[in-house]
């Protein structure tokens, strides 16, 4: 039977890859009440370790593994985790939440979070139990995709694996990992792991029940945010029955969907890659996050074989942007970035900076908007360092200053930008980066419209408290998608009519924002 544990364990394990020794670090009760957990103790943490102008291929840098405090507890959309390292991609830190069964099987093996430094001598898996951590020769599953190596490490119906692809191995500068069909996308955290000589860790989880510590208060905030979920439209509605990609004719009219390296900001064929559309011509089912109330997430047959169907930076950053109006083109295209373990959005920025440095004669390459063919040839080029494949392993930005063309990247600090023209909305402009995480505020401005997209009054007001609030529920961690119904369903967001809002929200944005309820999450917490 498994062991009780209520609230937090506080004990994150330290591996050094050199010595092949471990050490418990003990959370205080300050540190949770300061940083609570996942993203925000992650910095923390690594913040207080991490020479700060290390080399993020080097032994120094750091990756810290971080559940957060809501795992194991069965609230909704909790089943989420963090990861935080220094990007190759830019040099600085990066954080990515996932939503695969690793994390799961971390917190149930009592651990709140892993921390990995140094660099192993030879190539290696970790496996992760109650006890600690035992090293594995990986020479029998390096150079296998991520599909793949998740196959051959995962035995048991308990364990569940972190793993990179080919592109981390070859330090693929926006190399992803993976964990299931679920990945950490942004800045190169799988070449920062591959630069370890680390292939996989694999986790074996279940001694451990997470229950919290008020747990009659738990169980009645749980009930209202299932019932805040179940009647919100973003949440119920578009998310649910057409996923992210729900957002293709959400942006497309105002003129905020990428096409073609950012020429324009919608297009005609914008529909046939809409969640909607695939949902009328797809058979698909859930395949989401647990424990999830949203199931934004879904596969489909595709030729005898479940695709994970795209999500919606990948449909219009890796695809539409690229010239490609084919869905099932985009799934191809899709998977072959999740075995190989590649970001869609860096990898869809920098092949499409080649595309058009080629149209403009500073690029010598054969590539043209809507070569399919090229663009899959290139993504396999790409995870092996291979011909053009290694020059853009190095991103956009490292081609632009190589080759000029610096005004055909769309990056911040060298991240290729997320799915959205912040010329036709301006608070996402605003972004402390070119994540679409932070604050997405097509959230406000676009869908509801209760900002003006195309203004900038009261825009940094309501940046900073949506960056806030966003970094306060990756810290905790659940899913962003539940700011919707946590934030627009309480009374005074349902029930005053959206023209009185829009008004205060406008002239008086502080007023506005000290009456937005989201007193769920904080309440969630405390329990």
């Amino acid at each position: 039977m498994a062991e009780i544990i209520k609230g937090t364990s506080n004990r994150v394990l330290e591996v050094d890859l050199n010595s092949k020794k471990t050490t418990i670090y003990r959370v205080s009760k300050e540190e949770r009440k300061q940083y609570l957990g996942a993203k925000g103790l992650g910095l923390k943490l690594i913040y207080d370790r991490i020479i700060p102008k290390c080399d993020p291929y080097g032994e120094d840098n750091i990756i810290a593994i971080m559940p957060g405090v809501f795992m194991g507890t069965g609230a909704p959309c909790s089943g989420r985790f963090n990861t935080i390292t220094k990007s190759p991609l830019t040099g600085l830190f990066t954080t990515s939440s996932c939503g695969g069964a690793f994390g799961m099987g971390l917190k149930t093996a009592g651990w709140d979070g892993l921390i990995i430094k140094g660099r192993a001598d030879k190539h290696s898996i970790l496996r992760v139990n109650k006890k600690g951590v035992f090293f594995e020769n990986a020479e029998s599953v390096w150079g296998l995709d991520t599909e793949s190596a998740q196959t051959h490490l995962c035995k048991d119906k308990d364990e569940a694996a972190l793993v990179i692809g080919p592109a981390g191995e070859n330090g693929v500068r926006y190399a992803n990992i993976a964990s299931g069909n679920r990945l950490f996308g942004r800045g190169g955290m799988g070449a920062v792991m591959g630069s370890k000589n680390l292939k996989g860790i694999v986790v074996s989880g279940g001694d451990y029940k997470i229950v919290p510590v008020k747990e009659k208060k738990f169980r009645e905030i749980s009930k209202r945010s299932r019932k805040y979920i179940n009647r919100n439209e973003m949440s119920s509605v578009f998310l649910k029955h057409y996923e992210t990609g729900a957002n293709v004719n959400l942006n497309n009219p105002p003129g905020i969907f990428p096409v073609k390296k950012f020429k324009t900001g919608s297009h005609d064929n914008a529909c046939k890659l809409s969640g909607e559309k695939i949902k009328e011509v797809s058979d698909k089912k859930f395949f989401t996050c647990k424990p999830c109330s949203i199931l934004c997430s879904c596969k489909e047959n595709f030729k005898e074989k479940k695709l994970h169907i795209p999500e919606f930076e990948t449909i219009s950053l890796s695809e539409s942007n690229l010239g490609i109006s084919d869905s099932g083109k985009i799934e191809k295209l899709d998977h072959i970035c999740l075995k190989m373990g590649i970001d869609t959005i860096s990898a869809g920025g920098t092949i499409a900076w080649m595309i058009k440095a080629a149209e403009k004669g500073i690029y010598k390459s054969d590539l043209k908007f809507g070569s399919f063919k090229e663009i899959e040839d290139l993504l396999y080029n790409i995870a092996y360092c291979r011909g053009k494949g290694a020059e853009a392993s190095l991103g956009s930005m490292a081609l632009s200053e190589k080759y000029g063309g610096k005004e055909y990247t769309v990056h911040v600090n060298g991240l290729e930008t997320a799915a959205c023209d912040s010329r036709g909305d301006y608070g996402q402009g605003l972004n402390r980066c070119a994540c679409h995480m932070p604050a997405y505020f097509v959230a406000m401005e676009v869908f509801p419209g209760l900002l003006k997209p195309d203004s900038t009054r009261a825009k940094p007001e309501f940046v900073k408290f949506f960056e806030d609030l966003t970094c306060g529920i990756n810290a905790l961690q659940t899913c962003q998608f539940t700011m919707y119904s946590y934030t627009f369903e309480p009374f005074l967001s349902k029930y005053i009519p959206d023209f009185i809002l829009k008004f205060f929200m406008m002239n008086f944005p502080l007023l506005a924002i000290s009456l937005i309820d989201f007193s769920l999450y904080s309440r969630f917490f405390s329990a």
